[in-house]
């Protein structure tokens, strides 16, 4: 026979062991890579006569409003 038993023979050893804090094993944070160029979507007023300009050439509307107002942007810097 075992000298050792299972289960803890005195009821304070018992209880002990019941509430003994577990042992948990934390993961390490999942690191996600950082988007480079993020866009927003945003709501702005334009003008219709503007909106029909970058809308003549079809999609892509939206990327050519974004780069006219990019190189706005660098030119004032």
């Amino acid at each position: 026979m075992a000298t050792n038993p299972r289960k803890p023979v005195n009821p304070l050893d018992a209880a002990e062991a019941l509430f003994k804090p577990a042992k948990k094993t934390t993961a390490p944070p999942v690191e996600r890579p950082a988007i480079p160029v993020a866009t927003e979507t945003v709501s702005i007023k334009i003008d219709g006569d503007v909106l029909a300009f970058f809308q003549e050439d079809g999609p892509g509307w939206q990327e050519r409003i974004n780069a006219a107002l990019r190189k706005t942007m660098e030119a004032t810097r």
